[in-house]
């Protein structure tokens, strides 16, 4: 992985190599200890506001490159955009200069009344439309492009009459954004809803993956049989280092980053699931070599 320089960084492609989300309780030792890593990625919410956060998060900002990752735009809701809270993201943006701005392809609030988790969509022609021109006005009023996220789905509407691999292929031709792929997410959705994993890869423009996240999982046993929980608290399964050997090999070498966001493991266990993802993507650039 490349070295780092100080000073203050402007906005540029992010290299395509492995990351890390950077959480509170690893900052102290991760600017103690400068990680071989070239970028970072964090959630956008925790940094609004000129505190303590944003002056960490800026001296970070010094040596690595910075994605920005969303959780509270809720993107998909019919309730009007919060232009409040994309204002705030938008001085966000403007002090870090990030390399990224993701958000997800879900909905979070309802009449103002916002839910704790990251609900799918009805995948129709008229929820295309509707975050279409939702993603328009953000990246519109960002001054930038951003970066829409699969995620992981427990249920799925009755009226759905769009695959969901087709429906966020589709929103990236219409509106202009690009897709984080979240491997996990399209495994996790693939065992409990009973489709092809390796299809939704296919199905999707390599023209359009600018990053891709990969996280752990939990198996959840009910009465009625066993759905996987997107938990972000242990170590990526195998089945999901299969499936990302593969995205490599469709995409090529993509920013990945690993995501952990409960039960937090020593930071150095984040870094050595960095460095399998760049063993895999380091294997496709000796390949295309």
């Amino acid at each position: 992985m490349a070295g780092h320089t100080t000073g203050k960084r402007l906005a540029r492609p992010i290299p395509a190599t492995a990351g890390i989300g950077l959480r509170a309780p690893h900052l102290a030792e991760f600017l103690d200890t400068r990680p071989a890593l070239d970028w970072i990625e964090v959630h956008s919410e925790n940094y609004f506001g000129n505190g303590i956060p944003l002056t960490a998060l800026n001296r970070v900002r010094e040596h690595y490159d910075v994605s920005l990752h969303g959780v509270g735009l809720s993107v998909g809701s019919t309730d009007p955009l919060d232009l409040r809270h994309l204002a705030e993201l938008k001085t966000l943006v403007d002090a870090v200069q990030p390399c990224f701005v993701s958000e997800h392809l879900s909905w979070g609030s309802v009449d103002r009344h916002y839910l704790n988790d990251l609900l799918p969509l009805p995948y129709t022609s008229e929820a295309l439309r509707h975050l279409v021109s939702r993603v328009a006005e953000i990246q519109e009023r960002l001054g930038r492009r951003i970066l829409i996220e699969n995620i992981s789905s427990y249920l799925q509407f009755a009226a759905s009459d769009i695959p969901e691999w087709e429906f966020l292929a589709e929103l990236a031709l219409r509106s202009g954004c690009g897709i984080l792929l979240d491997v996990n997410n399209i495994y996790v959705s693939a065992v409990n809803h009973g489709f092809d994993p390796f299809h939704y890869l296919r199905a999707i423009s390599t023209a359009c993956v600018d990053e891709m996240h990969l996280a752990g999982f939990t198996r959840k046993q009910f009465e009625d049989g066993e759905i996987l929980i997107d938990t972000h608290n242990r170590r990526v399964a195998p089945e999901v280092w299969q499936l990302y050997d593969a995205a490599i090999a469709r995409f090529g070498a993509t920013p990945t980053l690993i995501e952990w966001d409960s039960d937090l493991p020593p930071l150095a266990t984040l870094l050595d699931e960095a460095r399998r993802a760049e063993t895999i993507m380091e294997h496709y650039r000796v390949d295309v070599a």
